[in-house]
């Protein structure tokens, strides 16, 4: 029997490229929904950002920085993203796709990533009786502090999201503008 959180884990990627063109086409933004995206998505990429520039994968458990507020920082910034295109895009399709995309996806893959961290550190078990898996918890978990950083942000290039976030923005812009429908 297949694993899916294996299988999520190796589509996931290429299914965004793919789910780029559709969400493009259905797409119907108009200049209030893009500038009311673009808000949550900022959001979402800073939160992505900030969570990339604390976390040391399978070297410790992170529970710094964002991660004293929620176990799941980076998808928690996908989810504010996704969030932040569904508005952008005016469109129903959109909105029905990307959470049945979130839901498919990344649901099994933070389930599989945390029985490997219950797994491989064994103060993981404290650390998710404190820390919700994915709304954030409003004060600090007490592991607030811890340097963010910019390395490690490059390590994980997390830049793409930024710059595949720009260029869907930048396609977003040019249909509200009328250069292609």
């Amino acid at each position: 029997m297949v694993n899916w959180a294996k299988v999520a884990r190796r589509i996931r990627v290429p299914l965004g490229f793919a789910f780029a063109a559709l969400y493009l086409w259905l797409a119907h933004p108009t200049l209030s929904t893009l500038v009311s995206g673009v808000v949550f998505v900022a959001l979402g990429l800073a939160l992505r950002g900030l969570a990339s520039g604390h976390v040391q994968k399978n070297e410790q458990l992170t529970m710094t920085g964002p991660y004293a507020y929620t176990r799941n920082p980076l998808y928690l910034g996908s989810l504010i993203l996704a969030i932040g295109f569904a508005i952008a895009a005016r469109s129903l399709w959109v909105a029905l796709v990307l959470v049945i995309l979130l839901l498919a996806i990344y649901l099994p893959v933070i389930r599989a990533e945390e029985k490997y961290l219950e797994e491989r550190f064994p103060e993981f078990a404290s650390y998710a009786g404190r820390v919700p898996r994915m709304l954030p918890r409003w004060t600090s978990s007490g592991h607030s502090s811890g340097q963010f950083s910019w390395a490690l942000y490059w390590k994980h290039r997390e830049y793409n999201a930024t710059l595949g976030s720009v260029a869907i923005l930048a396609a977003l812009v040019a249909k509200v503008a009328g250069v292609f429908r």
